[in-house]
């Protein structure tokens, strides 16, 4: 973040200039950030509208039931615990995940998901919620001591250019760690 200061316009929140939308800690990837005041209006109405595409690659315990699937359940603060999110809350908010298996394993699978909307922690909470717990993730999944970190990764982000409406289209491989990991459970 301190990088991105003086370099970046756009937002209310002066400590988090230009950030159109989060990524979860502890999970890798792309991230858009707005240059300009202009740039980030236009890129947060792309977010409203779901225009701004985000996918990640999950790594999860299980073999889901069907080879795409989408999730749709309200996510809020946990009525028990307020430092997770949850299914079970008091101030639900709409949630819409996209999943397809991109590779299946002997215990594991590995998830191409698509977020239509972004509520925090939505893929970790909503996989978890039909029996797929993220790799890693030692609040919501299954905790890896080697591996550290959630199996999570940001590997795609396409747009319309917010000023011009080019489309804008990125990707990043997984990193080193998490290629490891997937090696470690793959046959």
């Amino acid at each position: 973040m301190h990088g991105l200061l003086g370099r970046v316009a756009g937002g209310d929140i002066p400590e988090r200039p230009g950030i159109v939308h989060r990524i979860d800690r502890d999970t890798s990837g792309l991230l858009v950030v707005a240059r300009t005041e202009e740039a980030y209006r236009g890129l947060r109405n792309l977010v409203r509208r779901h225009a701004l595409e985000r996918r990640y690659k999950a790594l999860v315990r299980g073999r889901p039931r069907s080879w795409r699937g989408r999730i749709e359940a309200p996510i809020g603060r946990d009525r028990h615990d307020p430092t997770r999110m949850s299914l079970d809350t008091d101030s639900p908010r709409d949630a819409v995940t996209h999943f397809e298996v991109e590779r299946l394993l002997d215990e594991h699978a590995l998830l191409d998901v698509r977020l239509e909307t972004g509520r925090t922690h939505q893929i970790r909470v909503h996989l978890a919620a039909i029996g797929l717990p993220v790799v890693g993730d030692p609040v919501y999944g299954v905790p890896d001591p080697q591996l550290g970190r959630q199996f999570l990764h940001a590997w795609r982000l396409a747009f319309p250019h917010p000023v011009g409406g080019e489309p804008v289209e990125v990707e990043s491989p997984l990193p080193p760690e998490l290629e490891a990991a997937l090696a470690r459970v793959a046959p």
